[in-house]
């Protein structure tokens, strides 16, 4: 299963590469695959790659329903 996790830019540190707050977790991505990426915006990360632009609401909610999946998974 691949499951891509909205994370927001807080650094872009090289043409092709930023840090992300994927989920309160700072990480290096890559940028290649996404076009006229900001800090502040937020991306679809997965492996490591940008792979699309979301806007904050929809990383917000599926930040959420994320949470809610993974604490419900918990004994």
């Amino acid at each position: 299963m691949c499951l891509g996790i909205p994370g927001r830019i807080v650094e872009i540190t090289t043409d092709i590469m930023a840090k992300a707050d994927v989920a309160g977790t700072r990480k290096e991505i890559n940028l290649m695959l996404v076009e006229d990426v900001r800090i502040g915006d937020y991306v679809i990360v997965h492996a490591g790659f940008a792979i699309q632009k979301v806007n904050e609401q929809e990383a917000q909610e599926t930040l959420r329903i994320l949470k809610e999946f993974t604490e419900g998974m918990s004994p």
